[in-house]
């Protein structure tokens, strides 16, 4: 079952789903979350939301030591790209809080560096540091349905068992990316979908019908104890 949390704007959206980030990575450290030992482990999405609610997290009361954060997807490029998901968050919330470097868990991409190695390393490093999964799972959603870097009709989408794969036809540009797949989203706790714009409104209808994910991908994220789509009143004309 998908949760609907409808607000009237995209900021609202933001400013919604990062209440409720604070309130989930406070209470992984009082209780000691997915892997007991109160580290939250946590994915970001980029995106005009997803990233706009990073803003938000700037001066919120979390103990970022506490935090282990992973990147649903990237951009075959280097952090310092503008296109990079990891250096948006970078500059949007972690170059701003006291988060060990070590606890942000990036692809490596960019500077030459093969897709393929990337992903296996990266394999690597959702099993090291996440055995368990996650405590949060943040998405955005495109307008097609895609999460991550999870598109209709395609290899990626259908995967059955690795954790992140490499996409190298992507329909959106650019068309080389890495990608956690639909069986690292689904060791998540929490599934949250962050969706704001009319041209958004028939894929936000499906993941509420819940279609086939692989004609609308987004349908099929669903987080273990809760799956969440914040919905801008723009994205909901068709519910």
């Amino acid at each position: 079952m998908v949760n609907v949390v409808r607000v009237a704007t995209v900021d609202e959206v933001c400013r919604a789903a990062a209440a409720e980030f604070v309130r989930v990575v406070r209470e992984v450290s009082k209780t000691g979350g997915k892997h007991g030992d109160g580290c939250a482990r946590v994915v970001l999405t980029g995106g005009g939301a997803g990233i706009g609610m990073l803003r938000l997290l700037v001066d919120a009361d979390i103990n970022w030591e506490l935090v282990h954060v992973f990147f649903g997807d990237e951009r075959n490029v280097a952090v310092t790209h503008p296109d990079s998901n990891e250096g948006q968050a970078r500059e949007a919330l972690l170059d701003h809080v006291n988060i060990p470097e070590a606890n942000i868990h990036g692809y490596g991409l960019g500077n030459g560096v093969v897709l393929a190695d990337a992903v296996d390393a990266y394999r690597l490093v959702v099993q090291d540091f996440a055995p368990e999964g996650f405590d949060v799972h943040l998405l955005g959603m495109g307008g097609e349905g895609h999460v991550n870097s999870l598109f209709p009709h395609s290899a990626a989408t259908r995967e059955e068992s690795a954790l992140v794969m490499a996409v190298t036809d992507s329909p959106k540009p650019p068309a080389e990316r890495a990608t956690l797949t639909f069986p690292a989203i689904a060791q998540a706790d929490r599934v949250w979908l962050l969706v704001a714009g009319a041209e958004k409104a028939e894929a936000a209808a499906q993941v509420v019908a819940g279609a086939d994910r692989d004609e609308w991908p987004a349908a099929g994220a669903r987080g273990i104890v809760d799956t969440v789509l914040f919905l801008a009143d723009d994205a909901a004309g068709l519910l």
